[in-house]
């Protein structure tokens, strides 16, 4: 079979020119982390004016980053590590329902609290929610000793989901985010992380959590806990995620919330009146940028040749839908790049996948979505070949 390639920039822009903002669609098949997007030291950043030495604003679906002030600055993070230790935790396999026992490590570990005790048994689970809710800095650590053997060893896990994700102003030196040497983050950085995050269910139901109880051992009663992110009650549809603070890092908050199905996360560092500032910048990202489909799933793109087939030709179509937030000024920005075979060999079935569909905003590569076979075309059996093949040879 052969490839071939279609650029599509002029017809995406007719498709523009008729369409209305979309909702977005959270199934993560539907667009991906493909590259991680350079940090910029401010972009729009004369659009708000926040307290916050550094901020961002990204899109959870499509990590485009839509606003950032000293963006690509390297900060002091606080509590807001805690965000790598939950996807971390989560991502490890190890079992969530595990039990983890509490080291005297762990349990001395200073600030932030929920005072576990020297030997305590807890499922990992339930301190993740402690860690999340309430950031205690002993779950954290017990946390990070039961996944990663040691807490050295949750360490280099946290710094290889960091090249993972392509993340070029952080490193961390621990799971609870107390100052250290070789602990830091930006605010791009952190609003990349924080977007990856959120697209993981267990996570985002951690985050959005408001209240929640979890044992007490050697008690009649339950440690209940309250999220410390006051955004989840002073904004409509916040969803997460988690506040910070050291003296030396300031007040530091990442925060996300959800309208019309589309979600934004926000992240200030050192920002003196940070709940103010993610109300402005929430409001920023949903008014200043529109969701745009830029395909819908099922469209008919074309038909495609077929090989011995009963039918000589099969419509393709787009498999899911794409969708991207866009500013008024940028719709000739996006364009579409098609790549899909020139003939296909029956038999084929509804469904199977015929090509790429290649999505870029301003030459980056945002999205890949897959062109599908729009119905069943039977093999011919063998008597119509060779009823085809007869008449090709008498008519020459």
């Amino acid at each position: 079979m052969k490839r071939k390639s279609l650029a599509a920039a002029a017809a995406l822009a007719m498709l523009f020119m008729t369409v209305q903002p979309a909702a977005a669609n959270h199934d993560p098949k539907s667009s991906a982390f493909l590259e991680a997007i350079p940090a910029s030291h401010s972009l729009y950043a004369e659009e708000v004016s926040v307290s916050a030495h550094s901020a961002a604003v990204i899109d959870v679906q499509t990590g485009r980053v839509l606003y950032e002030k000293n963006g690509d600055e390297k900060m002091l993070i606080a509590s807001l590590t805690k965000i790598i230790t939950a996807i971390v935790a989560i991502e490890s396999g190890v079992d969530l329902n595990s039990t983890v026992t509490v080291s005297s490590r762990a349990s001395g570990k200073e600030g932030s609290s929920i005072y576990l005790k020297v030997g305590e048994k807890q499922k990992l689970i339930d301190l993740l929610y402690a860690v999340m809710l309430r950031s205690g800095n002993d779950a954290a650590t017990a946390v990070a000793e039961h996944v990663g053997k040691t807490e050295a060893g949750f360490v280099e896990l946290m710094n290889k989901k960091v090249e993972e994700l392509g993340l070029k102003q952080t490193h961390f030196a621990n799971p609870h985010g107390l100052d250290a040497e070789g602990h830091y983050s930006s605010a791009h950085d952190m609003a990349v992380l924080t977007a990856y995050a959120l697209r993981n269910p267990v996570f985002a139901e951690i985050v959005k959590t408001k209240v929640k109880s979890i044992p007490m051992p050697g008690e009649a009663w339950d440690r209940k806990m309250y999220n410390k992110n006051k955004m989840l009650n002073r904004y409509d549809g916040a969803d997460g995620v988690k506040t910070g603070y050291t003296k030396a890092a300031g007040r530091c908050l990442a925060s996300s919330a959800t309208k019309d199905g589309r979600q934004i996360a926000v992240l200030t560092l050192d920002a003196s009146s940070d709940w103010n500032d993610h109300a402005n910048l929430l409001n920023y990202g949903f008014e200043k940028y529109k969701f745009m489909p830029v395909v819908k799933e099922h469209d008919v793109l074309q038909t495609v040749p077929v090989e011995d087939g009963m039918k000589k030709e099969v419509d393709v179509v787009i498999g899911h839908e794409f969708n991207f937030p866009l500013r008024e000024s940028e719709q000739e920005k996006l364009t579409r790049k098609i790549e899909l075979d020139d003939s296909l060999d029956a038999p084929i079935a509804a469904g199977q996948k015929v090509g790429e569909m290649k999505i870029y905003f301003d030459e980056r590569l945002v999205g890949a979505v897959p062109i599908l076979a729009g119905h069943d075309v039977m093999e011919e059996t063998f008597w119509q070949k060779m009823k085809g093949l007869f008449t090709s040879m008498i008519s020459r």
